[in-house]
């Protein structure tokens, strides 16, 4: 992966070493890269490769309420998140799924909710430095008649999710406290700023 970009005629790519391939791919790689000024360099970087994924922030209009997930994220508690439970939009990895299929999954899986309509809010490289996951977010609305199953995720894949329906100004004002999941807290701004609950 990466040997035949062509796309930036600053960057030539001269060799991609595979470090480690288990739950991700962790591959170094070593390029030629022009700088502003014109002189070339020769740069290395790691980067982890863990697949694409979605998200998606289901919300209820009439009530204000959004429903989130709360699950215990081990990096998050070993780099000093209190307990390492981590409240979040619904998502996951799309495996070999198109984006709206697997957000549907994820969401269904997790929150026990089918969603019907969705809205595609945007895509983002959520740790571009190191990691090469995009994220495609997407926001849908819920209420009793969407509930299929109790949720909570799959517990043959180790998965123990709480679901959680908060009423959306306590959620936007839990942002930097208990809420400090990246993804959650974008799908959270946007629904407050241009999103459902724009005023």
């Amino acid at each position: 992966m990466g040997r035949h970009l062509s796309g930036n005629d600053g960057v030539r790519v001269r060799d991609v070493e595979v470090l480690s391939s288990d739950w991700y791919v962790l591959r170094r790689t070593t390029f030629d890269m022009r700088h502003r000024d014109g002189h070339w360099s020769t740069e290395q970087r790691e980067t982890h490769d863990r697949g694409n994924g979605a998200t998606v922030l289901l919300y209820d209009v009439a009530r204000r309420t959004v429903l989130l997930t709360r699950q215990f994220r081990f990096p998050a508690y070993v780099n000093g998140h209190p307990d390492g439970l981590l409240i979040e939009t619904a998502a996951g990895l799309l495996d070999d799924d198109d984006p709206v299929t697997a957000v549907r999954r994820e969401a269904e899986e997790e929150t026990g909710h089918r969603v019907g309509e969705l809205t595609h809010v945007f895509d983002v490289f959520m740790s571009p430095g190191s990691v090469t996951e995009r994220l495609h977010f997407y926001a849908g609305p819920y209420d009793a008649g969407t509930r299929t199953a109790g949720g909570g995720g799959l517990a043959d894949e180790g998965e123990d999710i709480e679901v959680l329906e908060l009423d959306v100004d306590e959620a936007l004002a839990a942002i930097g406290a208990t809420i400090v999941d990246a993804k959650t807290i974008l799908l959270l701004q946007w629904a407050a700023l241009s999103g459902p609950f724009a005023r």
